[in-house]
């Protein structure tokens, strides 16, 4: 992988990534041991995604009750 995933900054990118993952994990050529180092970084960057929407949703519900 050329990206670590740590240093991927922005949503948009997060969720740009894990498309391309997803697309790399169609590949039926693709070996186990591939597949399953694919699948565990998209498994993060997934973690990574819904702690971000997580705070977005608390931020909303702060501000609209204010």
């Amino acid at each position: 992988m050329s990206e670590k995933i740590d240093e991927i900054e922005s949503f948009e990118d997060k969720v740009k990534k894990l498309e391309d993952l997803l697309e790399k994990l169609k590949d039926e050529n693709l070996s186990l041991e591939k597949s399953v180092e694919i699948y565990k970084e998209a498994l993060s960057l997934l973690k990574q995604t819904s702690k971000i929407l997580d705070k977005a949703k608390l931020e909303i519900t702060e501000i609209s009750d204010e």
